[in-house]
């Protein structure tokens, strides 16, 4: 069974950086596309990139494009966020989750959900 554990998440200046990951074990993370995700005001979690199975296509939020950029490491079974120009408004719990459609910048057919880690942008 596909088990996600976020880690990477912290506190940090606006206008700083932080590397997120995603960590799958159980299956070989290839097999999913992975989500990430934030809290958003009156609206729960919203999506805010995904990436194929290969890694070979993402896509992002207009809110984060630009400055967050996703990757994944198939053979470590890692799928990585990589947060740059971070705002205040960026702080929030980040999940990352596994599923089996990207439409967009959000993911579909979701199965999995990680436990989260919490990023907090503050001067």
């Amino acid at each position: 069974q596909l088990q996600l554990v976020e880690s990477g998440g912290g506190w940090v200046q606006p206008g700083g950086s932080l590397r997120l990951s995603c960590a799958a074990s159980g299956v070989t993370s290839d097999s999913y596309v992975i989500g990430w995700f934030r809290p958003a005001p009156g609206k729960g979690r919203e999506g805010i990139s995904c990436i194929t199975k290969s890694g070979s296509s993402s896509a992002y939020a207009d809110s984060v494009k630009g400055r967050f950029t996703t990757s994944r490491d198939n053979a470590k079974n890692t799928v990585y966020l990589e947060m740059n120009s971070l705002k205040p408004e960026d702080t929030g719990v980040y999940y990352c989750a596994a599923g089996h459609v990207c439409a967009d910048y959000l993911l579909l057919s979701l199965e999995v959900w990680g436990q989260g880690t919490l990023v907090t942008v503050s001067s």
